[in-house]
């Protein structure tokens, strides 16, 4: 992908649900190696905006491109690119943590040495042997980050990275997935102050429609704060 190209470019995105309207003309760019963060109520929008991102739903408006390929025509092009991060952390709960990563590791195509290091790298190294059924789950959400960056993605697509971690556990995967990682980035929050650091895009959704879109240095806690009015 040409550096000019921006790694996510929405234009007139949409995606509904049946009758209902799940996003509705959604329009932005965000350049390789920045940070969107999304704000808005339950029900705006942003998950379904993460999943569409993640070529897991299509979008039946608009245009949308993901690291350079156009969705959904392309999107076997890129998903090994993507890491993502839903509410859900797609572990097998019969299996232990290392078991788990070892099996998306061989549909990526990465070595056991990888698996080992991001396991030691959330802190997981010494229970990932027990089942995930049995461990907390803030144990489960460190899992479900190590899953998401085990095979180096350039994208990652965040939904409230952060839940089920303390302040201990946030600290020790900031380095896989915080601004630092050096990866371009989508996450949504409902946090303001936490959500804006490291961000360079904010965008509020409300009812599927793009009530705020701004660099997230102009954006105030006030402005967030009306998307939950």
């Amino acid at each position: 992908m040409p550096d000019s190209d921006p790694a996510v470019l929405l234009r007139g995105a949409g995606r509904r649900y049946g009758e209902r309207a799940a996003l509705r003309d959604v329009s932005l760019e965000l350049a390789a190696g920045q940070t969107l963060v999304v704000f808005g109520p339950n029900g705006a929008g942003k998950t379904t905006l993460l999943r569409m991102l993640a070529t897991l739903l299509r979008p039946h408006a608009g245009e949308v491109r993901v690291l350079g390929r156009s969705l959904p025509d392309d999107g076997y092009a890129v998903r090994g690119r993507i890491g993502f991060l839903g509410h859900e952390p797609l572990l097998y709960r019969e299996l232990s943590g290392r078991e788990n990563l070892r099996f998306h590791a061989r549909l990526h195509g990465v070595g056991s040495e990888r698996v080992e290091a991001v396991l030691a790298a959330v802190g997981m190294d010494r229970r990932a042997g027990d089942p995930v059924a049995e461990l907390s789950r803030g144990m489960v959400q460190r899992l479900a980050v190590a899953r998401a960056v085990l095979h180096e993605p350039e994208l990652l697509l965040l939904d409230e990275p952060l839940a089920n971690l303390d302040p201990a556990a946030q600290a020790q995967v900031a380095p896989l997935i915080g601004a630092g990682s050096g990866r371009t980035r989508v996450l949504t929050s409902h946090d303001p102050a936490g959500g804006l650091v490291g961000a360079d895009l904010a965008l509020g959704l409300k009812g599927g429609r793009a009530e705020l879109l701004a660099p997230a240095a102009a954006v105030t806690p006030a402005q967030i704060a009306a998307l939950y009015a």
